[in-house]
């Protein structure tokens, strides 16, 4: 089952609403990626305790995704119908994309995905810079 919750990090000092597949009640599977912490991307496990505020704050990460991330910077007039394809593909084949913020593209590539996105993103002329 899929909630939202409140993710709080005590390092960053940053709270965000995300989307995750509750496993207990104190473990959930991310259903999508955190911008601002970048351990917890789609399919990672994690433990969490709620702080005094009722805000779930990581515990300690059980299972790293078992998708490759990769993120990358969109240009400021980007058409979301230009990257559209990849993203449906990806999606077709068991990965995921999502932009956030309308300029940051995080892709969830599945280990045994056909393609090789490099190869992609030059074939299509896709205009994007990698966040390493």
């Amino acid at each position: 089952m899929e909630v939202q919750i409140q993710l709080y990090d005590k390092r960053e000092k940053v709270l965000t609403t995300t989307c995750v597949e509750k496993l207990t009640e104190n473990r959930f599977r991310m259903a999508e990626n955190d911008i601002f912490d970048c351990r917890l991307t789609k399919g990672t496990e994690f433990e969490t305790r709620l702080n005094q505020d009722g805000q779930h704050v990581i515990v300690r990460v059980i299972k790293n995704s078992e998708y490759v991330t990769r993120r990358f910077l969109l240009p400021i007039n980007f058409n979301v119908n230009d990257y559209r394809m990849l993203g449906d593909e990806l999606g077709n084949r068991g990965g995921f994309w999502q932009v956030d913020f309308g300029g940051f593209l995080t892709i969830n590539i599945p280990k045994n995905f056909e393609f090789d996105i490099d190869s992609v993103i030059k074939e299509f002329e896709l205009k994007v810079s990698e966040i390493r």
